[in-house]
């Protein structure tokens, strides 16, 4: 695994697509947003045929990693919001794919997220929402009961279908922002708690139109979660 150029790409990438949200120009648009979205996702997902970073953190939690802790981001500025500073790896992937998973079907589509009792059960998460307030003791209660298997087919059911939504939306759509409704089911439907470390993530949200959406939470969202992970399996090599 080449880190530096991997990492790279990916921010090439980010800056080419921003550029591009500044235009009318959809079907550039779409093209860098689907192929962004690729490039920190699983490659089950897109049909890729390279690994991608989501790929290397995916397998070493599959190899009996999941409860191993991380820095949570590779900074501390944005860390006043959060209940640990270091999470089990699978959090990680719960936490950008629940997240993933809100945004995309509820504030871009105004539809119905993934997440259901069932996927809860499959996955064997004590929690529905984001896991934004958790402390370090309950972040290991937690990640206890993950089933990988799960949160795996959890991971890649949200990937494939946000790509979907995706490849569907209009210029007037990516330029808009949502309503206030539909901010608030996210709190309704149990997507973030009334913790202020987790429910500030909906001031958050109602503040982008569904491009800043495709900015964040779709993409350079997972490349805040991702590297420490990739650096703990490179210090394990």
């Amino acid at each position: 695994m080449d880190k530096e150029t991997m990492f790279s790409a990916i921010n090439a990438k980010y800056d080419e697509l921003k550029s591009a949200l500044e235009g009318d120009d959809l079907g550039k648009i779409r093209d860098l947003t689907l192929e962004l979205h690729s490039m920190v996702h699983p490659a089950e997902i897109s049909g890729r045929e390279e690994k991608t970073v989501a790929d290397y953190v995916l397998d070493y939690m599959m190899q009996g990693h999941k409860d191993e802790f991380v820095q949570r981001e590779p900074w501390d500025s944005d860390l006043k919001y959060a209940g640990s500073k270091t999470v089990p790896i699978c959090w990680q992937l719960w936490h950008t794919y629940r997240i993933e998973d809100l945004v995309s079907n509820i504030l871009m589509e105004n539809g119905k997220q993934v997440f259901n009792e069932d996927w809860q059960k499959r996955i064997g998460s004590s929690i529905t929402d984001t896991g934004n307030a958790l402390e370090p003791d309950e972040l290991a209660l937690w990640a206890e009961g993950i089933h990988v298997e799960g949160l795996r087919d959890y991971m890649m059911e949200v990937g494939k279908n946000t790509r979907r939504i995706l490849s569907e939306l209009t210029l007037e759509q990516i330029k808009s922002m949502v309503p206030e409704e539909w901010v608030m089911r996210i709190l309704e439907e149990g997507g973030v708690t009334t913790d202020f470390r987790s429910v500030w993530l909906l001031v958050f949200w109602g503040r982008l139109t569904i491009g800043g959406m495709i900015l964040t939470p779709m993409t350079s969202h997972h490349m805040m979660h991702l590297p420490t992970c990739i650096d703990k399996i490179i210090g394990k090599e």
